[in-house]
């Protein structure tokens, strides 16, 4: 559960040159190297709203992650973000504390740009 104070990014790696597999491996990577980020206050994945029959255990969709991060530490985080992934075809959703969403898409880093910055007008509206 998201603190009340907090925002949720998810980040979905999307790449149409990339099979499923792969997609879910750039999300392994992401995962390794924002555990180690102070400004991350938790991880998570996106659970599979329809997980396969008889499945015991938690599904969750590939390519997917979620960061919870503090308002005051978002801009940093999208920075590292925008360093790592500003070439990469991704979807972002922005969920801010008050729970209204943004979702951007971005495949270069020029995009990826905008996208920052529309994010950051999104949550300064917060």
């Amino acid at each position: 559960m998201v603190a009340p104070s907090n925002v949720e990014l998810t980040v979905g790696f999307n790449d149409p040159n990339l099979d499923c597999e792969e997609r879910e491996a750039q999300a392994q990577t992401l995962w390794a190297e924002l555990q180690d980020r102070e400004e991350v206050e938790a991880l998570g994945r996106v659970p599979d709203p329809n997980p396969p029959e008889g499945n015991k255990g938690g599904s969750f969709l590939m390519g997917l992650l979620t960061a919870e991060v503090s308002l005051a530490n978002v801009r940093k985080l999208l920075g590292f973000l925008g360093e790592r992934l500003g070439n990469k075809p991704i979807k972002l959703k922005v969920k801010a504390p008050d729970g209204r969403e943004l979702e951007l898409e971005a495949s270069s880093q020029d995009e990826f740009n905008f996208a920052y910055q529309k994010a950051q007008d999104f949550l300064k509206a917060s």
